[in-house]
């Protein structure tokens, strides 16, 4: 399958991956990124040291819940959602990490809202396994212990056994279905129903929800946090939201039932404060309410960021090479932009049109390239606290835009 043609072909025949190409240009790349063991081991800590950062700063947000509004502005419905998680937040998430020409590892963020890349980190190591011998792949027991975390997950809450799976996402959206194809696959194997359906087909029940009229144990969530709630514009010069109110009658029934234990919620809605980018700002803002090994995980991985509102805007603009901007729960390129590649013009009306009560900024940092000149976003996915695979996607200028997918196996002697 050296012929992307025929490798194309091998990605339809999955029955999961789809679209091998994006815009008319290969989607993913046939050669792997092989890493060495020891940076493996380097990624892997940074990984669980962010995840366990974000645990900290729940527990800070437990006993100073008045950051909620001073600090973080949440709406009404999203301080509905964690004070009903009860500081619960996490099940399974994927750290964005770079190498950086410093030889140091930079986290930009944790995605631990509805993180993605599952399917395509599993099946793009088996597809191209065989073209890499001696190799080890670090993805081989994923989709095994993605299941045990949802288990585990589930036996915190009751004794009684896992039997059913609803799966609650973006049915309008085309590019979740391998996600929810892959889990349904891995459940399914271990012989565990599952029915998939959006959040308008949740029902509260006597005794928990049901999903397209069929109760389950458990509502592994692929729907943001941000958009169960109210839905805020961020520019200055946006529209706002044809669907803006927040998701009311479905919202309060998972909600009910999540607080009578009456389902298991992953991830929980507790994520609606640590997939919030302000919380890497407070992480810089507030570094002195955190215990003095927390602060040495924010200095070594956290680049520093800053909410908006306490950036001087002319500072900006005189260091535009320096920041990446970024709204509070945006993920699509639209929503960062780094100054060091746009010009300056650009630069100028993103600051002006931004609204800084949902906006970031983080320090920029150099990016250490491979032989080829590719620069290498190494997600790693962290399941109950435990890095557990990898994803990495390429770019050649900007590790936000026009990236693709390669697959990504350890073994001596490589970066």
């Amino acid at each position: 399958m050296d012929d992307y043609a025929d490798f194309a072909r091998a990605v339809y025949a999955t029955g999961v991956l789809s679209d091998p190409w994006l815009w008319g240009e290969p989607r993913f790349r046939l050669q792997g990124v092989v890493i060495s063991p020891e940076l493996a081991a380097r990624l892997a800590e940074a990984a669980e040291a962010v995840t366990y950062l974000h645990q900290a700063l729940v527990e800070i947000l437990l006993d100073a819940p008045d950051h909620l509004t001073s600090f973080y502005h949440l709406t009404p419905f999203q301080q509905m959602m964690w004070y009903a998680s009860g500081g619960l937040w996490h099940g399974m998430a994927r750290a964005d990490l770079f190498l950086c020409t410093d030889g140091h590892i930079r986290c930009c963020e944790l995605n631990s809202d509805t993180p993605s890349g599952q399917p395509e980190a599993v099946w793009l190591n088996r597809l191209r396994q065989a073209a890499h011998p001696g190799l080890d792949d670090p993805n081989a027991h994923f989709p095994t212990r993605f299941v045990a975390m949802l288990r585990e997950s589930h036996a915190k809450r009751t004794e009684a056994p896992l039997t059913r799976v609803g799966i609650v996402y973006p049915t309008e959206l085309t590019e979740d279905l391998c996600m929810i194809t892959a889990f349904s696959q891995w459940l399914e194997a271990e012989n565990i129903q599952v029915i998939t359906g959006s959040p308008y087909n949740l029902r509260r029940t006597p005794t928990g929800v049901a999903l397209l009229g069929e109760p389950v144990d458990l509502v592994l969530r692929h729907y943001k946090t941000d958009w169960w709630g109210e839905r805020l514009p961020v520019w200055a010069d946006a529209e706002g939201y044809p669907d803006d109110e927040p998701l009311t009658e479905p919202l309060l029934a998972l909600l009910d039932a999540d607080l009578q234990g009456q389902v298991t919620v992953v991830n929980p809605f507790g994520a609606v404060i640590t997939q919030n980018k302000f919380s890497l700002a407070f992480f810089w803002e507030e570094m002195t309410r955190f215990p003095a090994e927390a602060r040495d995980i924010i200095r070594r991985f956290i680049p520093e960021t800053y909410r908006l509102v306490h950036m001087d805007t002319e500072r900006l603009l005189d260091e535009r090479e320096q920041w990446v901007l970024k709204s509070n729960y945006g993920c699509e390129g639209a929503e960062t932009v780094c100054g060091a590649f746009v010009t300056p013009e650009i630069w100028e009306k993103t600051v002006e049109l931004a609204l800084p009560e949902h906006f970031v900024v983080q320090r920029f940092f150099e990016v250490q390239a491979d032989a080829e000149g590719w620069l290498p976003n190494y997600g790693v996915f962290v399941l109950g606290g435990s890095a557990a695979g990898f994803f990495t996607r390429l770019s050649r200028a900007s590790t936000e835009y026009n990236a693709i997918t390669a697959p990504t196996f350890i073994g001596p002697g490589c970066l």
